[in-house]
């Protein structure tokens, strides 16, 4: 797979995929930049190498093909020229004559950010490779001469912009993307032992095939109350259970009992590798939080190589100014789980 330091940019018109799928209030501002702020080293290498950056992304996970002003991009251009300090021009669309126009007028070191790709709902379609499919696909290519895939956070997902567009155009991974995998496979492949991870939240059948997987090589795999609870009820059962370990108490409770977090924190000090998805307290409400915030702060105590992910784990992360403490942030969640399960990532396939 080709990353974007193998190819020469200067001068082209670089199309980038990015994540910029951020939560936002009901006025569309932003709550959190943290994905945005994971794509500025790319963005900035092209920049730098005098590439016409043209950015897309989706804001909305439905996915309705309605045009919603609430999931505009405007605010992200306007907070991504904060970060870059420059302009960043808003396109009041990502695909048409227009926009062609707009992107073969750009000058080297110039940005473009594209509107909402899921405005269209051919973007979202792309299973079942149609002719409307393909025919985004084919006008979204005419904006660029490079395709760079910088958006892990949804390579799982069979889209027009992750799928068939790198089929149309030179293409490689970004600068995030390649990180993304680099950290990723440290855990997966090489982790210096022992190796702890933390799965939370709930939801146990969409948990069970990575829990299975990540123990063959886990030392110790800590489990949440919701999840122990759901694999009692439903009785699944683990491979490698041995290695599994959840709270012994109060597993319909919204917080952590001290005895689960004194054995959680125990077997988390004496980490090497440390990988957590999910938190393991309902941490919105104060009187809860203790818990998920006890195993973060062991995890950084640990000194171990410590990877988490998923949103509500970089919420509590961002939440508690902790999310510089850890080795890698991963944007994915999703993602992040197929990945280390195992499976082949459509986006990640494409490039290949």
């Amino acid at each position: 797979m080709k990353t974007l330091k193998d190819i020469n940019v200067i001068d082209k018109r670089v199309l980038v995929r990015c994540d910029f799928n951020v939560p936002v209030d009901n006025n569309g501002e932003i709550l959190d930049d943290f994905r945005i702020v994971k794509s500025l080293p790319t963005i900035n290498y092209l920049v730098k190498e005098k590439a016409k950056a043209i950015l897309m992304s989706h804001l909305d996970p439905e996915g309705t093909g309605v045009a919603d002003s609430k999931f505009s991009l405007r605010k992200v251009a306007e907070k991504l020229s904060e970060h870059l300090n420059m302009p960043v021009a808003m396109a009041d669309d990502c695909i048409g004559p227009e926009i062609e126009n707009q992107s073969s007028a750009m000058k080297g070191g110039d940005v473009l950010l594209l509107e909402n790709l899921r405005f269209h709902k051919e973007e979202t379609h792309s299973t079942s490779l149609g002719q409307a499919d393909e025919e985004f696909a084919k006008k979204l290519s005419y904006l660029g001469d490079i395709y760079v895939n910088d958006a892990f956070s949804v390579c799982h997902r069979n889209h027009v912009s992750i799928v068939l567009l790198p089929k149309l155009l030179p293409s490689c991974a970004g600068l995030l993307l390649q990180k993304e995998i680099e950290n990723l496979n440290k855990v997966l492949y090489s982790p210096e032992r022992p190796m702890v991870v933390l799965i939370g939240g709930k939801k146990v059948e969409t948990k069970v095939k990575f829990i299975n997987k990540i123990s063959e090589i886990a030392d110790w795999v800590i489990i949440s109350g919701p999840i122990k609870k759901e694999a009692i009820e439903k009785k699944v059962e683990f491979l490698h259970a041995e290695k599994i370990i959840g709270p012994e108490d109060n597993l319909d409770s919204y917080g952590l009992d001290e005895k689960s977090v004194k054995v959680f924190c125990q077997k988390i000090m004496q980490a090497k590798t440390v990988l957590w998805n999910g938190p393991f307290t309902k941490f919105e409400e104060k009187k809860y939080e203790k818990g998920t915030f006890d195993l973060a702060k062991a995890i950084m105590e640990s000194r171990a190589f410590s990877v988490a992910g998923g949103g509500e784990t970089i919420e509590f992360l961002n939440k508690k100014g902790m999310i510089n403490k850890f080795s890698w942030i991963s944007t994915g969640g999703g993602a992040m789980l197929a990945y280390l399960s195992g499976e082949e990532l459509p986006g990640i396939e494409a490039l290949s």
